[in-house]
């Protein structure tokens, strides 16, 4: 009985001993307190995604993947971020990661990322497989919130029209005009030789952010054409009132180059008086060859609260598309149109629901003579992203859009197409992705022998 006595204390004591000195075990409280914070670091950073800010919404799905390194949610927002950014690369390797830290928990929303992720680089194959997963194993409210039955036909539209060569040659503009920053927005003035563009670079007037995407504010840059080197050089944004400490970007400029339109938002800027969001403003060149400051277009159908940019115009100046997202909640963006009746514009309407859509129809171009629509959206079947299309105007109503096919779109959003009929020279933006990073450049396009539609 002693030896049984002595035996069952000293098993007691060893257990008891291994219980306070042995290692932590995984669900200890000091795993817990780290899981716990992760959970709130990653909760906060939801917030400040879902209000465009992207890249500090990254700095707290970073940390809650320090605190809690088999998070899959981490993982997941960390390559939702550089999808938003266009770090495709980035955010396909942390979408991979999400899924297989944990895939029994992961979210099926993973395969939608993952097919959105996989489409901008250009593996449509992998793409499609990744959307019918999403498909299978989302609600259909959900699938169709993610508009997954458009990814799929946007796939498969993508590898029909990758079958053939492309039509038109696309060449990066080179000199001073591309960076690694954000350029857009080709406006061909002096036969040729000058280009204004929107840029989003460091040297922005002002060097303020937007608080909302953390990017640079916007600024119109000039260059001009040097015949010696082939490149587009001597750049400015120093460009009379033109610029400011806001959002500036040129959208339209008269045949004679003197009067032009341009969108203004300086909410987010220090200005004493600042814009109730984004507005079309009209702009003079004084008798010194400088711009005068913007005026606001008083006439409460083309400006509102609400975002209006983009515009472009007939080469006489009576009739002007741009851009609005006041219908945003139905609607995303959409094109309208507004004639001017004396020396003041029209009521401005809404072009019909053959061109607009769900999603984002944007920078439109209408041609000189008035009888041939560009655009950019995201809501007809395209390649992939924002594909721009063509449709013709028949007076009383509009023909169907035409996308302009493989060449001229990308699986990426393909955006600011305008053209020079004369030359039948065009400039589109598009992604140039370089590693896992991408930015927006500015691209010419020789589509000589194009042919317009006719209806």
């Amino acid at each position: 009985m002693k030896l049984i006595y002595t035996i069952t204390i000293l098993l007691f004591s060893t257990t008891t001993f291994a219980s306070i000195f042995s290692v932590v075990p995984p669900d200890s409280t000091t795993n817990v307190v780290d899981k716990s914070t992760a959970i709130y670091l990653i909760e906060e950073g939801k917030t400040l995604f879902l209000k465009g800010q992207t890249k500090g919404a990254l700095i707290k799905f970073r940390e809650a993947a320090n605190k809690d390194a088999n998070s899959w949610k981490a993982s997941y927002w960390i390559a939702q971020c550089h999808y938003a950014l266009n770090n495709f690369g980035y955010a396909l390797k942390y979408a991979k990661k999400s899924y297989s830290t944990n895939p029994e928990k992961v979210s099926d929303e993973i395969y939608c990322l993952l097919g959105e992720t996989y489409h901008r680089l250009g593996n449509i194959d992998t793409a499609l497989i990744n959307y019918e997963l999403a498909k299978e194993k989302l609600s259909k409210t959900r699938s169709r919130t993610l508009t997954v039955d458009l990814h799929i036909e946007e796939c498969y539209f993508a590898k029909e029209q990758m079958k053939d060569s492309v039509k038109f040659k696309k060449t990066r503009l080179v000199g001073d005009i591309n960076s690694g920053f954000d350029d857009y927005g080709v406006i061909l003035t002096d036969d040729g030789k000058v280009i204004y563009f929107t840029s989003r670079r460091s040297n922005t007037t002002g060097g303020g952010v937007n608080p909302d995407d953390e990017r640079y504010f916007e600024d119109v840059y000039k260059v001009t054409w040097d015949e010696e080197t082939n490149e587009w050089t001597d750049i400015t944004n120093k460009l009379g009132r033109i610029n400011s400490n806001g959002f500036d970007a040129l959208n339209y400029l008269s045949p004679d180059g003197l009067w032009a339109i341009m969108t203004l938002n300086s909410t987010m800027s220090d200005a004493k008086k600042t814009t109730r969001g984004s507005d079309l403003c009209e702009i003079k060149m004084s008798n010194k060859g400088v711009w005068n400051s913007p005026k606001i277009i008083n006439n409460k159908s083309v400006n509102t609260s609400f975002f209006e940019g983009s515009a472009t115009l007939t080469a006489d100046g009576n009739t002007m598309y741009f851009v609005t997202d006041r219908k945003g909640e139905k609607s995303s963006t959409d094109i309208y149109v507004v004639h001017r009746e004396g020396k003041k514009w029209g009521t401005a309407k809404p072009l019909p629901f053959t061109i607009n859509t769900k999603g984002r129809e944007t920078t439109p171009f209408i041609t000189s003579d008035g009888r041939y629509l560009f655009f950019s959206s995201n809501g007809h079947v395209g390649l992939g992203g924002m594909d721009v299309y063509v449709v013709e105007n028949l007076g009383d109503s509009w023909g169907e859009p035409i996308n302009l096919g493989y060449g001229v779109n990308t699986v990426n959003n393909d955006t600011h197409f305008s053209i020079d009929l004369k030359t039948m020279m065009a400039f589109v933006s598009g992604f140039e992705i370089i590693g896992k990073k991408s930015s927006i450049d500015i691209y010419q396009i020789d589509m000589k022998g194009f042919s317009f539609p006719k209806q």
